[in-house]
C-alpha cells in the first residue's frame, strides 16, 4: 500500500530532498566549469596557478555562490509570502521591499555615491576618517538599498497592523501602492541623473550578479540561513493559516504573531538578496508555483525545496546569461534572463490550470 502523493512522510521528505540536492549540485558544477571560458577540472587540480584556476577561484566560484544564495532566498520567501497572503500570484517583490531597495540604491547611484567613504567625505571628511578603511569601502548603493528595503518592510507591517482578518490584504495592497510610488520616484531620478550614472542605474535595476568578497558571501549566507530557518520553523503554522484566521486561531495558532514573524523573515531574506543582486524577478513567483503544482501545498516541504529549486533556477539563468555573451556582445543582466524564461512559463502554467479566463487576472 502506497501513501497518497501529497502526504508528507519521512521517506518522501528524504527522497525529494536528495533529488533536489543532487540536481542543485549538478547545476552548480555546470555553472562553475562552463561559460565563455570553460574551466577544466584536470587543469584546476594539476595547475593551481594557471589562468583557468584563477578564473575559477576568483570569479566563477564566488559568482555561483552568490547566485545560489540569492535564488534560494527569493524562492523560499516567495513560497512563504504566497502562503501568508493566501495568494498564489504573490512574490517577494509584492510587499514593496524591492521597491524600497530599488529606491535606496537609485538614490545612491544618482548622487554618484560608490562607497560609504564617498558619502562621509561629502559630509566633511571627518566622519569618513573615523569609520576606518574597511567600513568606508562598503558599497553605498548596497547600504542604501538595505536601508530602503528595511524601511519599506516596517512601513508595510505598520500599515497592516490592527487590520485583523484583513491584514494579508492590507499588507498586499500597501506593498503594491508603495512599489508604484517607488517606481515613480525612480523614474524621476533617472530623468535627472547624469548620463554616465544613468547606465549604471539601469544595469542595477535590471538585476545583475557581481563578484562579492568572501566576507560578504558569508554574511549573506548567515542572513539567508536565519531567515529561511524561521520560515521553515513556522511552516507548520503557515499551513494552518491557509485554513483562515479563525480556524487557525481555534487550533492554537497566534495568527498575528505568526504572520508578523513570517513577513519579517521573508522581507529580510528578500532585502539581503536585492542588496547584492538588484531586482531579479520571477524566481520567487515561478519556483514555488511549479513546486506547489507538482508536490502539493504543504509548506513544510515547499519552503526548503523552493530554496533548493530557486538556487538551481538562478544558477541556470546565470549560466545562460554568460553563455549568450558572444551573441549579444556583452553579458546580459540575469534579471533579463529570468524575466524571459519566467514570463512565458508562468503564463503557460496559468493557461494549463484554466486561469486565463478568470477574473483574477
Amino acid at each position: 500500500m502506497t501513501s497518497p502523493p501529497h502526504v508528507l512522510t519521512p521517506a518522501r521528505v528524504l527522497g525529494l530532498s536528495g533529488v533536489f540536492l543532487a540536481g542543485l549540485a549538478v547545476v552548480f558544477l555546470l555553472t562553475v566549469f562552463l561559460g565563455e571560458q570553460a574551466v577544466s577540472p584536470r587543469v584546476l587540480l594539476e595547475e593551481p596557478g594557471s589562468l583557468e584556476a584563477r578564473i575559477f577561484w576568483s570569479l566563477r566560484l564566488p559568482h555561483a555562490c552568490l547566485a545560489a544564495l540569492v535564488g534560494a532566498g527569493l524562492a523560499a520567501s516567495g513560497s512563504t509570502l504566497q502562503g501568508v497572503l493566501r495568494n498564489p500570484l504573490a512574490d517577494p517583490f509584492v510587499l514593496g521591499v524591492s521597491g524600497g531597495a530599488a529606491l535606496g540604491a537609485s538614490l545612491a547611484l544618482a548622487l554618484g555615491l560608490g562607497t560609504v567613504g564617498d558619502l562621509t567625505s561629502g559630509l566633511g571628511g571627518g566622519l569618513g576618517g573615523g569609520l576606518g578603511g574597511g567600513l568606508s569601502r562598503l558599497s553605498a548603493p548596497a547600504l542604501f538599498a538595505f536601508a530602503g528595503a528595511v524601511a519599506a518592510m516596517f512601513f508595510v507591517l505598520a500599515a497592516s497592523r490592527g487590520q485583523g482578518g484583513r491584514a494579508p490584504y492590507a499588507a498586499l495592497l500597501t506593498g503594491v501602492v508603495f512599489n508604484a510610488f517607488a517606481s515613480a520616484v525612480i523614474t524621476l531620478l533617472k530623468a535627472l541623473s547624469d548620463p554616465n550614472r544613468l547606465g549604471e542605474l539601469l544595469f542595477w535595476l535590471a538585476g545583475t550578479l557581481g563578484h562579492e568578497r568572501a566576507g560578504t558571501l558569508v554574511l549573506s549566507a548567515a542572513l539567508q540561513a536565519v531567515a529561511v530557518g524561521v520560515m521553515l520553523a513556522l511552516s507548520g503554522r503557515l499551513n494552518l493559516l491557509s485554513l483562515g484566521d479563525a480556524d487557525a486561531a481555534s487550533l492554537g495558532v497566534d495568527v498575528a504573531r505568526t504572520r508578523r514573524w513570517l513577513l519579517l523573515a521573508a522581507s529580510a531574506s528578500v532585502a539581503g538578496a536585492v542588496v547584492l543582486s538588484g531586482l531579479i524577478g520571477f524566481v520567487g513567483l515561478i519556483v514555488p508555483h511549479v513546486l506547489r503544482l507538482a508536490l502539493g501545498p504543504d509548506q513544510r516541504l515547499l519552503v526548503p525545496l523552493s530554496a533548493l529549486g530557486g538556487a538551481a533556477f538562478l544558477l541556470l539563468a546565470d549560466l545562460l546569461a554568460r553563455m549568450a555573451q558572444p551573441l549579444f556582445g556583452q553579458e546580459l543582466p540575469v534579471g533579463v534572463v529570468t524575466a524571459v524564461l519566467g514570463g512565458p512559463l508562468f503564463l503557460a502554467l496559468l493557461h494549463r490550470r484554466g486561469r486565463l479566463s478568470s477574473s483574477s487576472l
